[in-house]
């Protein structure tokens, strides 16, 4: 008699059949073009168990987040060029998913979630051969759509950098921050990087680093209020940035007019809260949060209320970028409170589109460019009988759940994504491989592909 396990893998590989053979085109005959809006929202570094943590912190149980409840529920693999992700082997072997071989960084896996390609690790918006290619908001904007990219580390790092510049390397941030500001068509850009303030929001007075704003000329452009970028609306005008960095200022851009276009650097040099001060070992929220700056939620509302002018809708890309950043130093207090403030930005999407819009004409995704600290429930790992994977073990509300870290890396484990909206349906056809726990997974290459075909493009770029 087949076991439960036996079923599943059966189940998985005859759904796999007739996906194959069903004659059906990987996109269907949905009602492509018609898509107005397009939120993609990446949990730096996010795997299942920092879901369960923060949840199980926030609820006591797991899977009751909003988006655990859509009706696109899937994994994703992640891998960069020339490797792959092979099920069988992540679950018979237990340290399979972190032999970093295999396993891609933000900027390859944003390279691969904007463009369709996948490339080497440091790469932004290049290929193999450190040739431009095309991504979404490029596509975007050339159909009249508002673009922006959001996010809580610096502005011009990894992830919102994948989806906008081109650069061979992740590391030239200076050179990255001025194809964002000067070079894109983007109405908006907010992150952190602010050179004039520490992780602490205390003023700097010597030593000012301007590498995430593009060097002190750009900066300097933007204090005097001279800083045009190239022409975002395409009248054929280039069109000037305005600036804010005060906390106040972020309130007051959540609601009520708004400039075209605007650069928000809140008064952090690195992250949100993630680099501040004191014990970063400590439970969530026991050290004093940094005040007057802005949360992701809020960023994300004064991001919507400037898109949303653009009658031919927009594309946004909101990341949750210090969740990683908890995860390469194991600090599980900091992962969950990066985490929550991730959620909270998630509903204020979903209030969003409530409303201000329709489900009918917005796609929202949710994911992560990759799994970030092999984390797992408590006493996981190689035991006499094979390795063993725990679940994360609840303490209470309010209370840090029982975990174990085994890396501070980046890993190869499939990563959970979750789509609700106009077109979402197309991204089950594409998860075409089964996965004995995580079940059907498409791969991180699948949301643009996707996201081109609801736009009416067709890319041309070498794959």
């Amino acid at each position: 008699m087949l076991s439960a396990g036996g079923f599943k893998k059966i189940f998985c590989l005859l759904t796999a059949v007739f996906l194959l053979f069903s004659g059906q085109p990987v996109c269907g005959r949905e009602p492509g073009h018609r898509v107005k809006n397009f939120i993609i929202m990446i949990s730096d570094g996010c795997g299942y168990n920092h879901i369960d943590a923060a949840s199980l912190y926030q609820y006591g149980r797991t899977g009751v987040q909003v988006y655990e409840q859509f009706p696109v529920r899937l994994g994703m693999s992640t891998y960069t060029a020339g490797h792959t992700y092979e099920p069988a082997l992540a679950w018979k072997y237990f340290n399979y998913v972190s032999d970093n071989t295999c396993s891609t960084d933000s900027a390859a896996a944003a390279t691969a979630m904007s463009t369709g390609v996948k490339t080497y690790n440091g790469a932004i918006g290049v290929d193999l051969d450190q040739l431009p290619l095309t991504n979404i908001i490029e596509v975007a904007e050339r159909k009249g759509k508002a673009t922006g990219v959001i996010t809580s580390v610096p502005l011009s790092h990894a992830t919102p950098a994948g989806f906008v510049a081109h650069n061979k390397n992740r590391g030239n941030l200076e050179q990255i921050a001025r194809q964002m500001i000067y070079e894109s068509r983007l109405e908006v850009i907010m992150g952190c990087g602010h050179p004039c303030y520490d992780d602490d929001g205390k003023p700097i007075e010597k030593k000012k680093e301007y590498k995430y704003v593009g060097g002190e000329a750009t900066w300097e452009d933007l204090m005097d209020g001279s800083l045009t970028g190239c022409d975002a609306d395409g009248d054929g005008d280039s069109d000037e940035w305005i600036f804010i960095d005060k906390h106040e200022d972020f309130l007051a851009m959540m609601v009520g007019p708004t400039p075209e276009r605007i650069i928000g650097i809140p008064r952090k040099h690195t992250t949100l809260q993630q680099a501040r001060g004191g014990d970063k070992k400590a439970e969530p929220f026991v050290v004093d949060y940094n005040g007057d700056v802005p949360t992701l939620a809020v960023m994300t509302k004064a991001a919507l209320n400037v898109l949303d002018n653009d009658t031919d809708g927009f594309v946004l890309m909101i990341e949750g970028g210090a969740v990683d950043w908890a995860g390469h130093s194991n600090q599980s207090g900091r992962l969950i409170e990066e985490q929550i403030d991730f959620n909270r930005a998630v509903e204020a999407v979903l209030q969003w589109i409530v409303m201000n819009s329709s489900w009918g004409e917005t796609l929202l995704i949710i994911t992560a460019d990759h799994e970030c600290g092999y984390l797992t429930g408590p006493k996981s790992g190689m035991s006499q009988n094979g390795p063993v994977w725990n679940p994360l073990i609840g303490r209470g509300v309010g209370k840090v759940p029982q975990m174990e870290w085994h890396s501070k890396k980046h890993t190869n484990s499939l990563v959970p994504f979750y789509a609700k909206g106009a077109g979402s349906q197309i991204f089950k056809r594409k998860a075409r491989n089964c996965d004995p726990v995580r079940s059907h997974y498409l791969d991180n290459t699948s949301i643009v592909e996707v996201i081109f075909f609801l736009l009416g493009h067709q890319n041309s770029d070498e794959n």
